[in-house]
C-alpha cells in the first residue's frame, strides 16, 4: 500500500505543526507549508525524505496550484489536505475597518478555497482523499468582538457543507473541525486587536481580556486533536463536523438547544407565512 501524504497549511506552529508531527510519527509523507519556509526547518530535520517544505501564501491562487503540483511530483499523491492557515481579528464590527475584514476573509476563507480548488482535480483522479477544514466553535456561534473571525469561519463551514455533498461521489471526504481553546499561537502572534472605539470599550472589554489572557493557558492538546481528526477520517461514518475540546462541545450543544428552543417558540408564526388559497386554485 502506498504511503499516505498529508498536505498541511500553516504548518510552522500550533495546530499545523502538530498535524505534521502526528503524520510523521504515523510514517506518512508530509507537505508542510507556511509563508516562510525557514520556519519549517525543524520539521524537515525530523524526516528529510518524508517532508516537503514549501513557502506558500494561501491567498495567492497561483501559489496554491504550484504547491499542489510540487506535492504530487515529490510524493505522487495527496491523501489528506488540512486547511489550517489562519488568524483572528479581535474587535467590535464597527471597530474593524473594511481592509481588516477583507484580509480576514482572504486568509481564513479564500485561502482555504484556493487550496481546495487546486487539490480537487488530484483527489478526483485518485478517486479518494480527504479535505479537512479547520474552523472553530466560532464557526457555529459568535461572541461580541469576534465578528470578523466568525464571519470567515461561518463562510468556511457553509462552503464545506455544500462541498461535502458535491464530492462524495468521487470518494472524497470533507471534515469540518470545530476546536475550542487549544495550546496554539492563535491568541499570540496570530491575533490582531483592532483600535478601541470608546463607545464599545465596555462592550468588548471582556472579550479583549479573554483573548489576551488565554495565550499559553489553553487546555487543549494539538497532538490529541490530530489523532482525533485521523480517527474521524478513518471511520466508515466520518462526521461532517467534529467538535474538539469540552468547551467547544458544551458551547455548541448550548447554542444548538437555544436554536431549537427559538424554532419551537416561533414555529407557528413561521408556518403562518404561506400564501392563502382563494377560489380558482389561485393564491392570495
Amino acid at each position: 500500500m502506498a504511503i499516505k501524504t498529508w498536505f498541511v497549511t500553516g504548518a510552522s506552529s500550533g495546530f499545523g505543526q502538530a498535524f505534521c508531527e502526528h503524520a510523521l510519527q504515523r510514517g506518512y509523507n508530509v507537505v508542510a507549508t507556511a509563508r516562510h519556509v525557514a520556519a519549517l526547518e525543524r520539521l524537515v530535520a525530523v524526516a528529510p525524505q518524508r517532508v516537503l517544505a514549501l513557502a506558500l501564501d494561501v491567498t495567492c491562487a497561483q501559489d496554491a496550484v504550484a504547491s499542489v503540483q510540487s506535492a504530487v511530483v515529490r510524493f505522487g499523491r495527496i491523501d489528506v489536505v488540512i486547511n489550517n492557515a489562519g488568524y483572528c481579528v479581535v474587535g467590535a464590527f464597527e471597530e474593524t475597518p473594511d481592509g481588516e475584514l477583507r484580509a480576514q476573509m482572504e486568509t481564513n476563507f479564500f485561502g482555504a478555497a484556493n487550496i481546495t480548488r487546486a487539490v480537487l482535480p488530484v483527489l478526483r483522479a485518485q478517486k479518494r482523499g480527504s479535505i479537512v477544514n479547520i474552523s472553530s466553535l466560532g464557526g457555529q456561534l459568535s461572541f461580541a468582538g469576534f465578528s470578523a473571525y466568525s464571519a470567515s469561519k461561518f463562510a468556511l463551514e457553509g462552503v464545506s457543507e455544500a462541498l461535502a455533498r458535491e464530492v462524495a461521489r468521487f470518494g472524497i471526504k470533507v471534515l469540518i473541525v470545530e476546536p475550542g481553546q487549544f495550546r496554539t499561537n492563535l491568541a499570540g502572534n496570530s491575533m490582531r486587536h483592532m483600535p478601541v472605539l470608546e463607545a464599545y470599550r465596555a462592550v468588548i472589554a471582556e472579550t479583549r481580556n479573554f483573548a489576551r489572557n488565554m495565550h499559553g493557558a489553553q487546555e487543549g492538546d494539538p497532538r490529541k486533536a490530530a489523532a482525533a481528526i485521523e480517527a474521524a477520517l478513518d471511520s466508515p461514518n466520518t462526521p461532517l463536523r467534529l467538535q474538539l475540546g469540552a468547551d467547544s462541545i458544551d458551547a455548541i450543544r448550548d447554542h444548538s438547544e437555544s436554536l431549537l428552543k427559538d424554532l419551537a417558540a416561533w414555529e407557528a408564526a413561521g408556518r403562518a407565512t404561506a400564501l392563502n388559497e382563494v377560489s380558482g386554485g389561485q393564491r392570495a
